[in-house]
Order: structure tokens, then sequence, then C-alpha cells
């Protein structure tokens, strides 16, 4: 493809407020212009734009100029909003939808062992990253939550595939690896802080049972100690 054809597709992605597909960009010839063209016109655009703060990105709806994750810190300065920050309870949430879609409501709080808040919920749909896709044929007929293209193209991934391998299936190592992406989340919701946070409840709660098998052990000895004979005693002495 020449220079002004690439040209064209450049200056139709940078104009674009939504990514565009190949059949978008076909769509700027009069002329036939293949897709094996546009594509690789395409990649000559993601080389050309290597050394630039903006570069070409390929997701889950099309093709799209952003700027790159190092360019972050400036261009937050220009926005005095910042962006929302995410819980624990809701990162851990989405990355079980995330690894282990389609997945009810009732089949997360097993995974995460609490209850999932209708909060929790309402921010991820109203964010446009989950969403019902339909219904498990079982009693109640619960809701299947699965993500949307929107998570994809948020996270900047071409499909599920494109997801973070985990090393360790827990939600908290899951939610981990999806706050590493370009999602602002709850700094302090850490998987470091969610580990230590768990061994000092099973600790404390460990120490507690502890304590408790004591004063019963101790309560269990003194009640022992008091035989027929010794009570006799007591009663010879009043």
């Amino acid at each position: 493809m020449d220079d002004h054809n690439k040209r064209v597709i450049e200056t139709a992605l940078l104009c674009a407020q939504e990514p565009l597909t190949v059949a978008d960009l076909s769509r700027l010839f009069i002329e036939d212009i293949t897709t094996a063209d546009i594509d690789e016109a395409l990649v000559e655009l993601q080389r050309t734009w290597d050394d630039k703060g903006m570069e070409l990105v390929h997701i889950a709806t099309g093709w799209r100029f952003q700027s790159r994750l190092s360019m972050r810190e400036y261009l937050d300065r220009l926005t005095p909003e910042k962006p929302p920050k995410y819980s624990r309870a809701v990162m851990e949430t989405l990355a079980i939808i995330a690894y282990r879609q389609p997945v009810t409501r009732g089949e997360i709080e097993e995974i995460r062992g609490v209850a999932v808040s209708s909060n929790v919920m309402k921010q991820l749909e109203d964010r446009g990253w989950v969403e019902v896709i339909g219904h498990k044929e079982t009693i109640g007929r619960p809701g299947l939550y699965a993500t949307t293209k929107q998570f994809l193209d948020d996270l900047s991934l071409t499909n599920l595939q494109s997801l973070p391998i985990l090393e360790d299936a827990a939600p908290m190592a899951a939610a981990a690896q999806l706050g590493q992406a370009v999602m602002e989340f709850d700094p302090s919701a850490t998987v470091e802080t969610v580990i230590i946070d768990a061994e000092a409840q099973e600790v404390s709660a460990a120490e507690e049972v502890m304590k408790e098998e004591a004063t019963n052990e101790v309560a269990h000895e003194a009640t022992e100690e008091v035989t027929p004979e010794s009570e006799d005693k007591a009663d010879e002495t009043k």
C-alpha cells in the first residue's frame, strides 16, 4: 500500500471516536483494497509509532490509537478528576467472572467465601465490564455473568485468551493480575495486603481458639479437684 493510503488509514484512526475494524477501514477507499493490504498497513503504522507517546493497538472491537502507559502520569495532570478506584471485593468479583465465566452470583460467593453485595455487581455493570448473558438451568434460574467487549477494550485486550496467565487460582491473585492492567483500583488492595490480612485473621482466630481451649481445660481440672472428700472437709471446717 502506498504512503497516501496509509496516511488515510492513520488519519481515520486518529480522528475516530471508537475503534475501527478492518472492514470499517476498507470503506475509506473507492478502489479495491484487500484485507491483506490493510493489515500490512496497520502493522507498518504500529512500527512507525514505536518511538512516540501514542501507540496503535488491536483490541476486541478493532484498532485504535491510545496513549502509552508511560505517558499517564503526565496526562493525569490535565484532568483534575481522579479515575474511580475499586475495592478488593470489586476486583476479586471481576477476576472470578473474567476467569470462570459464565458464572452465577452464588458460584462467585462460593469461591470468595463471602456474600457479594448488590453494590459490587452494580459497579461492574454500570462500568460496562460485566453483563448477564443467560440463566443457569437450575432452581431459581440464576443469571450467568460474563465480561463484555468493553472490559477487553479497557484492558487493551484482543480476546479473553489475552488475559494474564494466573500462577495462583485464588481470587485475590487474579484481582492483583487484573489490577496491573489499565484499570485504577484501591492501591491498598494488593495481594500482599490481602494475604497478610488473611494470615493475621487466621492467627488471631487460632489464638482465640487456643485461649478458649486453655480456659476450658483449667476449668475442667478445677472441677476434677473438687472431690467428695474435699467437700466433706470443707463442711467440717464450716
